[in-house]
């Protein structure tokens, strides 16, 4: 339109009439009464490379074309259309503008191809919404009434460029605006180098106008700019560097950083406002009045000049906006560098691991079971101090160190929130794999460290790269270079720092050194750093933190209940309450402050699928092994074992011999052991295996399978199994981690109860041989055990008390200990005598393991009998230490070397197997037997062993001939007959004998004596035998109840068969036993060499008992007389017993006679008048009376 065809007052009111066509328009479609600018409102993109609505940004590019427009789907040209849009919500979030007579094209959200005809060079591409359309939507909107959004309509613009190009063209042959392009370039704008909306070689008639979007005014403001240029020179030059400034806009995306930054925002829309502003008033302008009009009114009025003014101050904030985005992100891309720097130099997975262990140890944490660390007063002490400090958390195997250590990281995170300056914390889990290398974990604490405080990555990039420089071509490889780095940062930090490194048993011994060396050093040098460390109780560790606070990781049953039920809860969840409570009584009772066992433990539960009561609890009693702790014990072993066999030989020798041993072993009490069970068989001497010893290297190859160790004290005895489980291990499944024993013998799978007795077998064979090879060492049986001056100090009262009337007072009680009993007495030590430190274990326990070897390959019994070599020194020598396991001069019990030899040792102490080897093999010879062997045997085991040996002994190839007689019997009877009196005891393995022997009793005719001894000794269970066995064997029977005449052991001795000898001994019952036996009446009836009954023996002890028990089968027996003449009545009425028990006999007597004549009764009376037995007449004369009517008459 041209400008002389707008009247001074028409534009407004052209605008509003337009406004009111679209209007009617509108409510003749079918769409809503208005149309709302959302994100699918049509943008331009500046960037000439677009193709599609997500624009991509070059930023090598010297210079921009023109950018794209937006048609709708039918290809045609969208028209502004001015609309009351209420409420808008700009995309940015910024807050909602009244916009009026202000819309968007109606245009579809998804339109994105190429519009029609572009012009050449120029990709077209349709952004649904970017930060340029919003930012110029809004400025729109702040600008309200005061912009006549008519003029940015295409047509209008279209009509501009045609004017600016044809305006005084007449008169000069040049626009105005080409010669505003001559008179920038005059006074040096270098517009080439802009990045301007105008290619300024094409005429303005040919450029396509573009909808009112932001290409599109700024094209116009481009053009009308250049065209007014040529005002004022001033002028001209605020020109040039509006257009230089207008190139910022193009910056905004902040090298294509899609990132939805307000405060871009705000300052585009500000610029935005002045381009408008000045684009509205040159429009104005230009639209009213000739170009030389309004080139001198833009030099009179100055509306322009400051509008310029104004915008070249707003974009001037944009771009230092933009420059800040810009340096943010180069920031942000360089420290992306950085961190791949860094994690390809220090390891990518170095953190992720960390975490990951962390995270994992926190998952089966019971903060409960850890919180008394923190109660403790070295940790308090720890804590609170001000300067560098370092503490020890010690603990066995599977104690739970790590997860304690895994509390203290979250307890001290959590603490630091409330202190300034906050502390750092930096952690590292150690583990038998690289994460234990010193060079890992300082790349892991470093990287730590590089993450808490990101300003430290560039002084390490630095530091990294100018160590390369130097020649180190790898400081990443270098341990100790990265500990310099390391610490000089720590040094220069300005707060406190947390240290917690776990597991430092895990790291190799190298590794170790270097990482307690080098943190010994920082704790030195830096104030406020705080280290805490947790490792196992290893000797050469307890070494290196001396003066090092410890807290140790003890047994607490209080700590095991609740990691129990911890646990359960957290993996048996879905078990009955009754169920969970079961499993925690147990396996809080079996932990033993071994939290990896109830973890295992629970997990084999799970496994084994079981929900029922009794099911769990059946499986929780036959419980084997899980196979995951054997598995972690054999990678244990393996692991401080090594690959070298020497090593594996030496830590299997030493856990077999804790496993089996029968009470804690003192240090070197288990390096001797381990010394001679490795030795060479030509080691002989005491002297020699001494040289052989090694306690450090033994300790050192099986610390994480023994309890805590006080290594101060190294005859103490400490050293046992850290739990049940490591010893099931040691029996069950230790060969499988030794490759020299694989091939040995084949053993059961592991778990599975059938492989223990022979492995338990085969281990007790090994510490008995260590042990007997030890007690056969030569000073052993040259050296008495106790010098001249102690046993004469074994003579002397001990703990004597002169002031004190109490001889009992060092007599021992059976309510206190032997240790408190023996405390203050005087003692020895072996060692001193050069007997060596296995010398007291070996004595006092060497017949325990005897005892439990049960299977092949069976010992050499040869070396026994030269250890029990009757009456040696040696003998003597362990007999003696054996009575005082403590060593105290005093002996706890007597055992007297002297009354020992081979075969009484081994009938005592010897398994069954080894008895009967003996018993086949060995000679029964002196000097190594004492002469009667086989009988003292007997009598030792009658006293103090099991009487099933008796049977082997009795039976034995080469003791059977000096057994199988009656005074074995004889011994047996007496032993018995001795604790039956003083205590019970199972005596059918000793009698049973008799059952199956007949064919002996016969041969040896001892049948009848052996009865009559047994019923002189009342000895019940041998007679009932010998009568059972009787009545299957007529032979037998013949000559057990036969009728000898018995010849007196001694003159004062009387004898008789069974019934008198039982008589004799006052044994009622076994004279009832006898006498319901079949054929009896031959011993009832036997009359000794005195011409004695058993009225007359019954006489003797005057029993109305027994005299009740015999009438009523041998009455007549009342009227024979013995050698003196007297019958047994005659022998009661002068029997010196009490009156009551003569009185009771002698009217048992004459209730049951029959053949008591009447001279007879007149002579008993006659003795008892003479002895004036005033009570004994009227008796008697009572019967004598009643006998005249009765069968007396006869008489």
């Amino acid at each position: 339109m041209p400008p002389a065809s707008l009247p001074q007052e028409g534009f407004r009111f052209k605008v509003r009439r337009r406004l009111d066509v679209f209007r009617r328009r509108n409510d003749k479609s079918t769409g809503s009464p208005e149309i709302s600018v959302d994100g699918s409102a049509i943008a331009a993109s500046p960037d000439p490379a677009s193709t599609t609505a997500s624009s991509t940004r070059d930023t090598s590019s010297a210079a921009r074309n023109e950018t794209a427009f937006a048609l709708d789907q039918a290809g045609a040209s969208t028209n502004l259309a001015a609309i009351p849009v209420d409420g808008l919500a700009p995309q940015n979030g910024t807050p909602s503008a009244s916009v009026s007579g202000i819309a968007a094209t109606s245009i579809s959200a998804s339109t994105t191809k190429v519009a029609s005809t572009p012009e050449p060079g120029i990709e077209l591409a349709v952004t649904p919404s970017d930060l340029w359309s919003k930012a110029y939507r809004e400025a729109v909107q702040n600008m309200g009434q005061d912009v006549d959004v008519a003029v940015l309509k295409a047509e209008n613009i279209a009509q501009l460029f045609k004017e600016l190009e044809g305006v005084d063209k007449d008169a000069t042959d040049d626009s105005v605006f080409l010669r505003g392009v001559r008179y920038l370039h005059f006074i040096q704008v270098p517009l080439e180098r802009f990045k301007l909306a105008l290619d300024l070689t094409t005429p303005l008639t040919a450029l396509e106008p573009t909808t009112s979007t932001v290409f599109g005014v700024i094209r116009g403001v481009t053009a009308v700019a250049i065209s007014i240029s040529t005002a004022d020179l001033d002028f001209a030059k605020k020109i040039g560097e509006m257009l230089e400034h207008i190139s910022y806009i193009d910056d905004c995306d902040i090298l294509g950083q899609r990132e939805n930054r307000t405060d871009i925002h705000r300052a585009l829309v500000s610029v935005y406002q002045k381009l408008l502003e000045f684009y509205v008033s040159a429009y104005e302008l230009l639209s009213k009045r000739r170009t030389k009009l309004v080139l001198a009114m833009v030099s009179d009025t100055g509306k322009l000049p400051d509008i310029v003014k104004d915008f070249l101050t707003q974009a001037e904030h944009l771009r230092s906006i933009v420059a800040k985005a810009t340096f943010d992100i180069l920031q942000d891309i360089k420290v992306m560098l950085y961190d791949d720097r860094i994690s390809q130099w220090l390891g990518r997975d170095k953190l992720s691991q960390q975490s990951l262990r962390h995270v994992a140890l926190q998952s089966p944490r019971a903060d409960s079971a850890c919180e008394f660390v923190l109660q403790k007063p070295e940790f308090k002490n720890w804590y609170q101090a001000l300067d560098s400090q370092q503490l020890a958390i010690l603990g066995d195997t599977g104690s739970g160190k790590s997860v304690l250590m895994s509390f203290l990281v979250d307890q001290l995170s959590q603490r630091r929130h409330h202190q300034l300056p906050r502390p750092m914390i930096l952690y590292h889990y150690c583990q038998n794999d690289e994460t234990g290398h010193a060079l890992y974990i300082f790349s892991s604490l470093i990287m730590s460290l590089l993450q808490q405080r990101e300003g430290l990555k560039k002084h390490f990039f630095d530091w990294y790269t100018e160590d390369l420089r130097t020649g180190n071509f790898e400081p990443s490889t270098n341990a100790h270079k990265l500990f310099e780095f390391f610490q000089r940062t720590v040094e220069e930090l300005d707060r406190p720092l947390f240290l917690v490194v776990d597991g430092l048993d895990e790291c190799d011994r190298g590794s170790r050194n270097i990482l307690l060396k080098s943190l010994q050093g920082l704790s030195q040098k830096t104030s406020g750093l705080k280290v805490v460390l947790s490792s196992r109780p290893w000797s050469e560790i307890l070494d290196q933190l001396d003066g090092v606070p410890k807290i140790y990781v003890g047994t607490d049953p209080a700590r095991d209940r609740i990691i129990a039920e911890k646990t359960v809860e957290t993996e048996l969840s879905y078990l009955a309450a009754d169920v969970k409570q079961l499993v925690v009584e147990r396996l809080s009772n079996f932990a033993k402050g071994s939290a990896i066992w109830t973890q295992i433990a629970v997990k084999a539960i799970v496994e084994s699928k079981h929900r029922a009561h009794g099911r769990i609890k059946k499986f929780l009693n036959d419980m084997p092994q899980p196979r995951d702790l054997s598995r972690l014990y054999a990678d244990l072993f393996m692991r401080c074992a090594g690959e070298d066999p020497e090593a594996q030989n030496m830590a299997a020798t030493a856990l077999e011999i804790v496993g089996t041993a029968r009470r804690r072993l003192s240090i070197l009490e288990l390096a001797w052991g381990v010394a001679l069970g490795t030795a060479d068989p030509d080691v002989t001497t005491v002297a020699e295996l001494a040289e052989l010893v090694d306690d450090q290297s033994v300790m050192a190859v099986i610390q994480p399978f023994v309890a805590g160790i006080d290594f101060s004290d190294l005859k103490k005895r400490q050293v046992t199994v850290v739990h049940q489980s490591v010893k099931e291990f040691i029996l069950n499944d230790l060969a499988f981690s030794r490759p020299g024993l694989q091939s040995v013998e084949k053993f059961p799978a592991a778990g599975d109860k059938t492989a223990a007795p022979p492995v338990a077998s085969r281990l007790e064979n090994k510490i008995f041989n260590i042990c007997v090879r030890y007690l056969l060492l030569e000073e052993i049986n040259h050296i008495p055990l106790f010098s001249d001056e102690q046993v004469a100090m074994q003579e002397l009262p001990q703990e004597l008390d002169l002031f004190s009337d109490d001889d009992d007072a060092a007599t021992y009680d059976a309510d206190c200990s032997w240790e408190n009993w023996e405390e203050g007495m005087v003692g020895y030590d072996p060692a001193d005598r050069g007997f060596g430190e296995l010398f007291v274990y070996a004595s006092c326990h060497w017949i325990n393991h005897f005892g439990s070897v049960v299977a092949e390959p069976l010992p050499d019994l040869s070396s026994v009998e030269e250890l029990c070599r009757a009456n040696s020194t040696r003998l003597h020598n362990w007999t003696g230490q054996n009575s005082r396991p403590d060593c105290v001069v005093q002996a706890r019990y007597e055992f007297d070397g002297s009354l020992y030899d081979p075969l009484s040792i081994t009938s005592l102490y010897g398994s069954d197997v080894l008895l009967l080897m003996m018993l086949e093999t060995s000679e029964f010879e002196p000097p190594k037997f004492l002469p009667n062997t086989a009988m003292l045997a007997v009598d030792q085991v009658l006293q103090w062993g099991d009487l099933c040996r008796l049977r082997m002994l009795f039976f034995g190839r080469g003791t059977g001939r000096y057994l199988q007689n009656l005074d074995f019997f004889r011994h047996i009877i007496d032993s018995w007959q001795f604790s039956y009196k003083t205590y019970h005891q199972d005596w059918d393995a000793a009698f049973d004998i008799i059952n199956d022997i007949p064919n002996i009793l016969i041969r040896e005719g001892c049948s009848n004596e052996l009865l009559c001894l047994a019923a002189s000794q009342g000895c019940l269970p041998a007679i009932e035998r010998l009568m059972k066995t009787a009545q299957q064997n007529a032979d037998l029977r013949k000559e057990l109840l036969r009728d000898p005449q018995r010849q007196p052991r001694s003159s004062t001795h009387q004898v008789h068969q069974s019934i008198g000898e039982a008589v004799l001994a006052g044994h009622v019952g076994v004279v009832e036993y006898l006498l319901e036996q079949k054929g009896i009446e031959t011993h009832l009836h036997h009359r000794n060499a005195n011409d004695e009954n058993v009225l007359h023996l019954a006489s003797i002890q005057c029993n109305p008992a027994m005299f009740g028990v015999l009438m009523p089968r041998f009455p007549d027996g009342v009227s024979q007389r013995d050698c003196q003449g007297k019958t047994a009545l005659m022998r009661v009425v002068e029997n010196s017993s009490t009156s009551r028990n003569r009185i009771e006999s002698a009217q048992v007597l004459l209730t049951h006679q029959r053949a008591l004549s009447i001279k007879d009764q007149q002579e008993v009376l006659n003795m008892a008048e003479k002895m004036n037995d005033k009570v004994m007449c009227n008796l008697l004369f009572e019967f004598s009376q009643g006998s005249l009517d009765g069968p007396w008459s006869n008489n």
